[in-house]
């Protein structure tokens, strides 16, 4: 177990695991292992080979995977009318291991200059041209807030969790009173920058060792879309509700300097992974200001009401990837039964988001799966429930510019099959993109599957 698992204070010189005095929930650990952003890095961390030459490109090179018949019957089903004309790419593109595309996210607070300069030389480009997330265009442009005016006001009584024997607890109130009063870091300047290849070529993972960051991360890059969508600045109090295996807590940290990163997970091994990998990249400079916590992710609303600028609920849902090579027909079959429950516990997690932002403050959900019922369905049943959350268009701000990159769906039946296009004010192809978007694994663009939703609670 790494050294970061121990509890203690959370000022300490490992990093710290903050504990919640709540009321046991009914526990969702078998659907909490479904999360499904297992990037190359954290498959490669588990199983670590020793390599010749880290400073080379190779081609990957997959064993041959048979699928789960049951599950892709399944898909074919329902992908083939929720996507229409892009589900036969799609499809070839999830059946196809060998095609699939990754990214090199670097390390700002590790040396990278040697890296980028291989990176380049085997063709490898830029995903952000200038590294920074502001690149993007937005509309609206949060602001850091004075959290101990607004935290805690008005909070969304209708969009609490279910579970209404939950007890309040101020540890995370107290942890962000003591983070305000402490001396600013002298750190890096704040910049994502993540590399990729038109083909499917990766970089080699790197061995953990203790002591000695790692310079890079292996991602999907489009998971880097969420925290994009987040827009974190510096100063803010940021949850990552359903944060292993880290990468999207990375992302977050090369992006921006909170004042505090809550990286919440509470499936006991899946938190040890999540530690090595903060232990891999981050300094221990940032040990009081990324803290990792094991609550149930459905008691934030409760228990840390109003606390966070921005929070982000990367969902347990039903990995596209990962469930076609299911070990068995039998798995398969089981994993579908378990698929009809996760809309509820995903819908569970985003209420709870919605409580523990500020008045003002943004929530990003994200799924790993093609699925509407886990994407645009959650997305509209919590808002239906919550008059005080609102819905921001991501399509102008992210698809448009990020075209280039990701195959984006239309959303709307009637544009099946249609290339990027802008959306009508007021149609319902535009109502579906206030939803969210989604990118749809296709040839020569195979990210994903990713689907992203930014709410805003109004003040």
């Amino acid at each position: 177990m790494s050294k970061y698992m121990l509890v203690h204070q959370c000022h300490s010189l490992t990093w710290g695991i903050t504990c919640f005095k709540t009321k046991k929930l009914t526990p969702l650990w078998w659907l909490w292992s479904c999360n499904c952003h297992t990037g190359p890095e954290d498959v490669l961390q588990l199983n670590e080979q020793n390599r010749s030459s880290r400073k080379q490109v190779t081609k990957r090179h997959t064993k041959g995977r048979s699928s789960c018949q049951p599950v892709l019957d399944r898909f074919d089903q329902q992908y083939s009318q929720e996507l229409g004309d892009l589900w036969p790419s799609a499809r070839a593109v999830l059946l196809d291991p060998p095609s699939w595309q990754y990214g090199v996210m670097l390390n700002r607070f590790s040396a990278v200059t040697e890296i980028t300069q291989t990176l380049q030389s085997q063709g490898f480009s830029t995903l952000l041209p200038r590294s920074d997330v502001s690149t993007l265009p937005c509309s609206v442009r949060s602001t850091v807030s004075n959290s101990k005016q607004e935290k805690g006001k008005d909070s969304l009584s209708e969009c609490a969790p279910n579970d209404s024997d939950l007890q309040p607890d101020t540890t995370s109130h107290a942890l962000g009173q003591a983070l305000e009063s402490e001396p600013s870091l002298s750190l890096p300047r704040p910049s994502l920058q993540c590399y990729i290849h038109p083909h499917p070529l990766r970089f080699p993972s790197q061995a953990h060792r203790p002591g000695q960051l790692k310079q890079y991360y292996l991602l999907n890059a489009a998971s880097l879309l969420p925290v994009l969508a987040l827009q974190v600045r510096d100063g803010e109090k940021v949850l990552d509700l359903c944060s292993a295996p880290g990468g999207k807590a990375l992302a977050i940290m090369q992006g921006a300097n909170p004042a505090l990163l809550c990286c919440n997970e509470p499936d006991p091994h899946r938190r040890d992974w999540l530690a090595k990998t903060l232990e891999s990249f981050l300094p221990h400079s940032l040990n009081s200001r990324v803290i990792v916590s094991p609550q149930d992710g459905r008691s934030f609303g409760q228990s840390e009401a109003g606390t966070y600028d921005k929070v982000l609920v990367d969902a347990p849902c039903s990995n596209d990837r990962s469930w076609l090579y299911s070990c068995s027909s039998q798995q398969g079959e089981q994993r579908l039964q378990e698929r009809a429950r996760l809309p509820a516990l995903q819908a569970q997690l985003l209420r709870s988001a919605l409580s523990a932002v500020r008045p003002g403050g943004v929530v990003v959900y994200s799924t790993c799966t093609l699925s509407s019922s886990e994407n645009y369905t959650v997305v509209e049943t919590v808002l239906n429930d919550c008059p005080e959350a609102e819905p921001e268009d991501l399509w102008e701000e992210i698809a448009v510019p990020l075209s280039k990159y990701f195959a984006f769906s239309p959303a709307h039946p009637g544009h099946r099959g249609q290339t990027l296009h802008k959306p009508q004010n007021g149609n319902v192809s535009s109502y579906r993109h206030t939803l969210g978007i989604l990118v749809v694994p296709q040839a020569g663009k195979t990210w994903g599957p990713m689907f992203l939703s930014r709410i805003r609670r109004r003040k």
